[in-house]
């Protein structure tokens, strides 16, 4: 049975999409699920393919233990739903544009705000992980503090649709 596969998406795959890749998969880790669950991220655009996450996300990650280092930017195009299970946009722009650029009513449905599985983001209406690249470093502490607990809620999620599969 091939790994589910979760695909991070934000705008250039620098800053948001890859905290919340390296994110989901150290929480994947601890929990014993990595071997049943691929992580991946992309950017809407084409920008960045093949660089470095942005040093400022790699530091905050590596604040918290984490290594962003081997991050490098793909893009998320058409063919992309293909290749994946769940597509966790980082915000309302991402989502509308993924929706748009899927091939099928079922690929829609695959896209889904990444905050959506934090209960706390939901109730107060923030289900959208701000955008750090214009800010300070402490911009990217916020985004990690966003990402966190809607990627435990992930973990949550995907405990459950695994079990479903056997």
């Amino acid at each position: 049975m091939p790994p589910y596969t979760v695909s991070f998406v934000c705008t250039g795959n620098i800053c948001r999409s890859p905290m919340g890749e390296v994110v989901l998969r150290d929480l994947l880790e601890r929990e014993g699920l990595a071997d049943r669950v691929r992580v991946v991220s992309a950017g809407t655009g084409d920008w960045h393919v093949g660089g470095p996450a942005d040093p400022r996300a790699v530091s905050t990650l590596k604040q918290y233990g984490l290594d962003g280092e081997q991050h490098r930017a793909q893009q998320f195009v058409r063919e992309s739903f293909a290749e994946v299970d769940l597509v966790l946009a980082l915000d309302r722009g991402h989502e509308r544009a993924l929706r748009t650029l899927a091939p099928s009513p079922e690929d829609a449905d695959k896209v889904r705000l990444l905050r959506s599985f934090d209960e706390d983001a939901v109730a107060a209406g923030e289900l959208e992980v701000d955008d750090p690249y214009f800010g300070e470093d402490a911009d990217f502490v916020t985004t990690y503090e966003e990402v966190l607990p809607a990627c435990e809620g992930v973990v949550a999620h995907l405990r459950t649709r695994l079990a479903l599969a056997g």
